[in-house]
């Protein structure tokens, strides 16, 4: 996929860190909030990459529909006047592809060169229909097919990545909004600290250093929550831009923690080898080069085809009966003499060197299409295993965070209360507040975690979310 993907997700990890500040326009007061169906179903209509796969399929379907098209009559037509020499001719005609004509009589025959000149005209109208092409339409239809299939694959692999996009840029959105919560109680409770220390030092019972070292911890977190505002800015950015819309930023709705259930190991494999669009396309490739040899041997194959033809001709040469009467009226240049023909062709083309090479180069290809089909398959089957155990670490690891958040509040408070009861230090109260802080910021990401890697499985194994009846979970 293109690389924008790739600078949306280095927007979502500088947002759960924030370590880093854009530049990005002003920010509407209240930018509109998607639920993730939303977002889905907002993507699916007017993301360009998945619109320019949905034409490229479109175009590709099309295009399988030609080959078909042979079986239809064709209908050609010609209309011709000439005038030149006709040595042993009864009529001149150039020959075209379009019109079948049989050559009816001649001049009269004579032992020297004429150069005088002889009217000549000719209109035709001429009917083909195959009438059995020994396999070669069929061989080309199914080369269509088998491109209209990997231009199939193509997009679905588009939009399970661009689903992708959305789905992290939507829980980097909410886990952005983790952080600026996380860091405003931690603001709030330092400026709290700060004024309890302010009385206390002017009352003369704590130290000015508790006064400075609060004030410190103001400051910090100061430039925290400005950090914490901006890449939640930057997460919102990154939604409105995977989904393609025309906001400058998107607000994500707020879901249930629940988590979403996955499918076992041996099944993910399973799903991941049915279902990988990537797979799908190089199958999908195989079959198409498969066929394309196909279709070039059966190029050496006959063909039979019926044609009929109507025509009206009339030469001015004098005719081989060497009876000036019988040069038609307007000395050939009113086709009024009529003809009509039918007629059945076999055609056969016995030997070809370029078509046999053409053939050798097709299997050639196939062999690189096996070779590669083959790769894609190792390669997805370890996405799959990637994936499964990522999630798997990233679920475990939750319960241990959530644990550290508890035991960080319970810490903080017992500081908090040590130290307006004069029996702790500024020290211990910055120890405990920055324990609880990062506690929930590793929370928030470890969350994050959790929802980037399901929806980075559900990728692998092919889940399509794009569905007008989802609701935001997955099976």
């Amino acid at each position: 996929m293109p690389s924008a993907f790739g600078s949306i997700f280095w927007l979502r990890a500088a947002t759960l860190l924030g370590a880093l500040a854009f530049g990005l326009p002003a920010r509407a007061a209240s930018p509109p909030a998607f639920t993730l169906p939303d977002a889905l179903a907002y993507a699916r209509a007017h993301q360009p990459q998945i619109k320019s796969a949905l034409a490229e399929l479109s175009a590709r379907k099309s295009e399988a529909r030609i080959p078909r098209a042979k079986w239809y009559p064709t209908l050609g037509a010609t209309a011709q006047v000439l005038v030149g020499s006709a040595n042993n001719t009864t009529a001149s005609y150039l020959g075209v592809p379009e019109v079948d004509l049989p050559r009816i009589g001649a001049s009269k025959a004579v032992t020297s060169t004429g150069f005088g000149p002889s009217g000549s005209t000719l209109a035709a109208l001429t009917v083909d229909q195959e009438i059995y092409d020994f396999g070669r339409i069929a061989a080309e239809s199914a080369v269509a097919d088998a491109l209209a299939e990997v231009a199939r694959a193509n997009a679905e692999e588009t939009g399970l990545e661009i689903q992708l996009s959305v789905e992290e840029a939507y829980h980097g959105v909410l886990a952005a909004k983790e952080v600026l919560r996380a860091t405003g109680d931690a603001q709030r409770r330092a400026v709290a600290h700060r004024d309890y220390a302010q009385a206390g030092t002017r009352s003369g019972m704590r130290p000015p250093i508790d006064l400075t070292r609060a004030q410190a911890d103001v400051a910090q977190l100061g430039v925290r929550m400005v950090r914490a505002e901006t890449g939640l800015e930057s997460a919102q950015a990154a939604l409105a831009a995977s989904i393609g819309s025309d906001q400058l930023e998107i607000d994500a709705v707020e879901i249930p923690a629940a988590q979403s259930t996955a499918p076992a190991f041996d099944e993910v494999l399973r799903l991941a080898a049915k279902r990988n669009p990537a797979i799908a396309r190089a199958l999908a490739r195989l079959a198409a080069q498969r066929s394309t040899t196909r279709e070039i041997t059966r190029e050496l194959a006959p063909n039979l085809f019926a044609t009929g033809t109507l025509s009206g001709r009339a030469g001015g040469a004098l005719p081989s009966s060497g009876l000036e009467s019988d040069v038609p009226f307007g000395d050939g240049f009113l086709p009024y003499i009529g003809n009509w023909d039918l007629g059945l062709i076999f055609q056969w083309n016995l030997f070809d060197a370029t078509v046999l090479a053409r053939r050798a180069a097709s299997k050639a290809r196939e062999e690189a299409a096996r070779a590669d089909l083959a790769s894609t398959r190792a390669d997805v089957t370890l996405a799959a295993q990637r994936a499964f155990l990522d999630l798997d670490a990233a679920r475990k690891a939750l319960p241990g965070l959530e644990e550290t958040v508890t035991a960080a509040k319970a810490n903080q408070a017992q500081a908090d209360a040590r130290f307006r009861a004069g029996l702790g230090t500024i020290v211990e109260l910055a120890d405990a507040e920055s324990l609880l802080t990062n506690a929930e910021l590793e929370l928030a990401i470890g969350r994050f975690q959790v929802a980037r890697t399901r929806a980075r499985l559900g990728r692998v194994i092919g889940e399509q979310l794009f569905t007008a009846s989802a609701k935001g979970t997955r099976p």
